[in-house]
This record gives C-alpha cells, sequence and structure tokens, in this order.
C-alpha cells in the first residue's frame, strides 16, 4: 500500500482535545480530497439532483442559508432546520436529537432519507463502483484499489474534521490581538451571564439537550430527543446549537421557525412555552431590555469567521451549481 501524505489536524490552542478519533481516521491529502468531491457530488442522491453541500452551503457556515426546513429530493420538505458543517472534530452526537453517535455513520443518516437524498447505501456504492473517476480517486486515497461504504464514509469525514472556525473576531480578542468595542464588551458580560452556561466557548455549546421553551407546532410535534431515547424526561428537548457564525446561519431553532437573532432574543425574553421539561434556566425567564439584545447581537457577531466562509480548501470544485 503507498504511503498516503497526511494532513496535520491543528487543534486550535484554545480548544479542547478533539473527541473525533483521528488516530482511526488521519485526514490525508488525497483522503481529505475524495471527501470534498464526494460531499459536492449529487451522485449520493437518488435523481443526482441533491449533494450534501446542497443543504450545507459554504458562504453560510455550511447550512441551508433562509430555509426554516432543508428541501431535498423533488423540493421534498424536511422537518428541520439544517444545523451548520462546523467544529464536528469535538461533537458528540450529530442531529437535533442526537440520532447518530459516530461522524463516520452520520451521512448514511440523510442519503438514506426519503426526503433528503433518498437514495441507498447500496445504490450509491454501486454507482461510485461504476466511475472510473471514482475509481481512481479511491486508490489515490487508500493506497489500494476499491470502492466500499467503509472507505466513503471515512473519506467524508476527512473532509468534515477539516471544517475547523476558530478564527472570529472573538477568538482574536480573548487572544490579545484585537479589541471590543463597548457595545461588544457589554454583550460579552450579558453573554456569560445569561447564555454561556449552555453555550460554553470556546465551542459555544455544550453538547446538551435541552428544551429552551420552543413551543410545538400545532400539527405533528416534533418531540425532538424524545424521538431517540423514548424517555418522557426528553421530550421537547433538542441539541444545544454552536453559536459560531450564528449570525450567518438564519434562520435559527430546529425548525428555523425564527429569521433573525432580533426574534430569537424576543424569544428569550419570557416568551417561554411551559411545559414538564423545560430547561431550569428558564423557569423564571429572562429580563433583556433593548439595549441588552442590540449588545447581545453585536457580541454574536464577532463569532463569525470570514477567513471560514471563504476558505478556498473547502470552496465547491469547478462546475458545481448550488443546488435549491
Amino acid at each position: 500500500m503507498e504511503k498516503q501524505e497526511t494532513i496535520a489536524f491543528v487543534k486550535p490552542a484554545h480548544f479542547p482535545e478533539p473527541t473525533y478519533r483521528l488516530a482511526d481516521n488521519p485526514v490525508t491529502t488525497d483522503g481529505f480530497a475524495l471527501g470534498k468531491v464526494l460531499f459536492y457530488d449529487g451522485l449520493l442522491s437518488r435523481d443526482g439532483t441533491i449533494s450534501c453541500a446542497s443543504c450545507h452551503i459554504q458562504a453560510n457556515a455550511f447550512t441551508h442559508h433562509g430555509h426554516d426546513v432543508s428541501h431535498g429530493i423533488n423540493d421534498r420538505l424536511g422537518t428541520r432546520n439544517s444545523p451548520p458543517i462546523q467544529n464536528l472534530a469535538w461533537s458528540t452526537s450529530f442531529f437535533w436529537d442526537g440520532g447518530v453517535h459516530d461522524l463516520d455513520l452520520q451521512p448514511i443518516a440523510p442519503i438514506e432519507n426519503p426526503v433528503e437524498m433518498d437514495d441507498k447505501m447500496n445504490n450509491v456504492i454501486d454507482k461510485l463502483q461504476r466511475n472510473n473517476r471514482y475509481q481512481q480517486l479511491f486508490e489515490k486515497a487508500f493506497g489500494s484499489p476499491g470502492v466500499n461504504s467503509a472507505r466513503m464514509l471515512k473519506a467524508l469525514s476527512q473532509f468534515m474534521v477539516v471544517l475547523v472556525s476558530a478564527d472570529a473576531k472573538y477568538d482574536r480578542y480573548i487572544a490579545g490581538k484585537e479589541s471590543f468595542s463597548d457595545t461588544e464588551k457589554r454583550g460579552l458580560a450579558l453573554f456569560e451571564q445569561q447564555c454561556a452556561s449552555c453555550h460554553q466557548p470556546p465551542l459555544f455549546t455544550d453538547n446538551s439537550f435541552r428544551n429552551n421553551g420552543v413551543a410545538p407546532r400545532p400539527f405533528g410535534t416534533d418531540y425532538g430527543r424524545y424521538m431517540i431515547t423514548l424517555r418522557e424526561e426528553d421530550k421537547l428537548k433538542f441539541k444545544v446549537p454552536s453559536l459560531r457564525n450564528i449570525a450567518l446561519t438564519a434562520p435559527y431553532m430546529h425548525d428555523g421557525r425564527f429569521g433573525s437573532l432580533e426574534s430569537v432574543l424576543n424569544h428569550y425574553d419570557n416568551c417561554f412555552y411551559n411545559s414538564p421539561t423545560l430547561d431550569p434556566a428558564f423557569k423564571n425567564g429572562l429580563t433583556l431590555s433593548t439595549t441588552d439584545k442590540q449588545d447581545l447581537i453585536a457580541f454574536l457577531k464577532t463569532l463569525s469567521d470570514k477567513g471560514f466562509i471563504t476558505d478556498p480548501r473547502f470552496a465547491p470544485p469547478p462546475g458545481f451549481v448550488q443546488g435549491n
């Protein structure tokens, strides 16, 4: 087997150790390249029209900006907002309900979901095996001939774990390399008081599942984590999303019901739906003045990472046309 050129995974100095098992799937130049091609290829869907990138757009931190819920094959509507893809090397579970615990298995769900890519893994592998270009790319990536699901999923993981966002204004501020305005400083202080218990820096999530008081829809209630665990105490709980690049990833919440950060903060200003599983942090509500909200939004905008959303390593390959 030909020795592969490894890409050093650089952990940001202020980040914890990653949870992804990099030793079991080291990122290589050719593995990353294969993963990127797969990520942007509609071949992974039943009719060739939907790629991973259809719902994960780089300019918006790899989310489906502007869509409350994702649009899949034949413009079918899903039930949840597409989460951004960033800093997945530190994620311990995936999807709003945490239904998958291994990044190497995550792509199977959208590939086989009938309202997303609507294909079967064995059919996708058949298509890849018949494709001369992919035969060559897989051999380069893994050093020997062979196209199979394990290799395909590992290549996708190699691409996704490199999608690290850690150079926003906030990061430069805490490193002493940039200054905050008075408004941003006030926003940071408010954030630390009101929000950081769930959205813990530096990842701005604690990877837990919580009920933040978003009222269920009148029809077809999404019970979130409960649908995975079937435990009553998990009803209406969803994964705490990272707030990195939050200003770029509207709309918000698991069903994309809020179109702006202002709407999100209005919700947190005592607009909670009271239910038995409502997180204790919200039992007494939050009180945010108009100025508080402006300050918080100013701080949240410091979490936008321009370098991440313009990094040419992650950009679509030539000829890629963004779907939907």
